[in-house]
């Protein structure tokens, strides 16, 4: 046996305060790390039947090898003779099992540089067990972070156990991440690596204003209030589609908060993003008025409500196309994602222009189309003439003073 000591538990239990790698681990470890460098030391790395044994009461080690009671001993590698099991346990019969100790007296160097790359790389898969079963629990919800640097167009955040990576296309537009700053970010997705496991952050998924949402107002905790559908530009502007399944809650007002509290911490956070709240509405008219606010809506026609096509006509006031489609078209953008409706819109003088222009058409078509049906049928030009004549003949005879003076 090997005398190993207390400094050995001393540093197991400081592992595991500090990295959350439980002493089990360490030990298993060692056992591990040990039989390891016996196979090497034997030169035999497919011996059979052998382990590590620790007493925590001793704080000794060594490495033992099964072999079974036999009368004939064939292979002395697996068996023994029930004589020299005697020697060992009085009440040992055949086909019993025994451990025998083979600690070597010279397990040196060679065996210890085995048993610490043994203990090392059980020490990192754990840790990467570790960091990758947490942060695969928080996948696709809010933690907080320091902010340590700038690698390239990353941003690296420190997130506890591990650094996490925020790519420049889950940065916000603009902002300028100060290393040691403190911020919120959204776990987007944990990939495993050969080392640590890679944590992808994102300050610019909408599912970021749903988790801010339901951290400042109880009634979404609560289920009162619901987050129907979100559109987000980063940076810029969010549009929220709220509902409440309680009729004396107002969701709109229940997402602002008392003078506008909770809108306001939500909006500070998102560096001053302007966020639009909308009710959500079952009726696609009702909906895609409430999206395209703050623009006044005079008429909304439904085109076309299929399963994969969704088109709306808006007419607004003169006045407020600029405000309805918004700076790039950014609001009415928004408002088709967050309604899933392709939304098309028109001023009043720019649709009144359109029905003009469509009453004309159609009336030059009907007259290609007269044209065309007397081109073919020329019996259908003298029938027309006939009818002239006699209709002029008639007002002759209905009005002969007419005709007289005329004359």
């Amino acid at each position: 046996m090997i005398k190993v000591g207390t400094a050995l538990f001393e540093a197991a239990e400081q592992l595991e305060r500090e990295k959350g790698i439980s002493k089990e681990v360490l030990v298993s470890s060692l056992c591990d790390a040990l039989v390891a460098g016996y196979k090497k030391h034997i030169k035999d790395k497919d011996a059979e039947n052998v382990e590590a044994i620790l007493d925590e009461e001793s704080g000794e080690i060594g490495v033992f090898r099964t072999k079974s009671v036999v009368e004939t001993v064939e292979n002395e590698d697996l068996e023994i003779s029930l004589e020299d099991a005697k020697e060992i346990d009085d009440e040992v019969e055949i086909d019993d099992e025994v451990k025998i100790e083979v600690t070597p007296e010279d397990f040196g160097r060679i065996a210890a540089q085995a048993a610490k790359q043994v203990i090392t790389q059980r020490i990192r898969e754990a840790e990467r067990k570790l960091v990758l079963d947490e942060f695969l629990s928080k996948k696709g919800t809010l933690i907080t972070g320091i902010i340590q640097r700038r690698d390239e167009r990353n941003v690296i955040v420190n997130i506890g156990k591990t650094d996490a990576i925020m790519p420049q296309k889950e940065q916000l537009p603009g902002e300028y991440y100060k290393p040691g700053n403190r911020i919120r970010v959204y776990v987007l997705n944990v990939k495993e690596t050969t080392r640590l496991p890679q944590v992808i952050v994102s300050q610019a998924h909408p599912e970021i204003v749903r988790e801010l949402f339901e951290l400042e107002v109880p009634e979404i905790e609560d289920g009162i209030v619901e987050l129907k559908s979100i559109a987000r530009e980063a940076g810029y502007r969010t549009k929220l589609a709220v509902w409440s399944n309680d009729p004396s809650v107002d969701s709109v007002g229940a997402c602002i908060g008392p003078r506008g509290s909770r809108i306001q911490t939500i909006v500070g956070e998102l560096k001053n993003e302007k966020i639009d709240i909308v009710r959500y509405s079952e009726d696609p008219v009702e909906y895609i008025v409430n999206a395209l606010s703050p623009a006044r809506i005079i008429s909304v026609d439904i085109l076309a409500d299929e399963e994969n096509r969704k088109e709306a006509f808006v007419i607004v006031p003169d006045d407020q196309l600029s405000l309805a489609i918004g700076r790039e078209g950014q609001n009415v953008r928004l408002a088709h994602r967050l309604t899933g409706w392709k939304i098309d819109i028109k001023s009043e003088s720019q649709a009144a222009q359109m029905e003009r222009q469509a009453r004309l058409e159609d009336e030059k078509e009907a007259k290609q189309a007269e044209q065309t049906e007397n081109i073919e049928n020329p019996s259908n030009v003298e029938l027309n003439e006939n009818i002239e004549n006699v209709e002029e003949k008639q007002i002759e005879t209905e009005n002969p003073e007419e005709n007289q003076g005329e004359e």
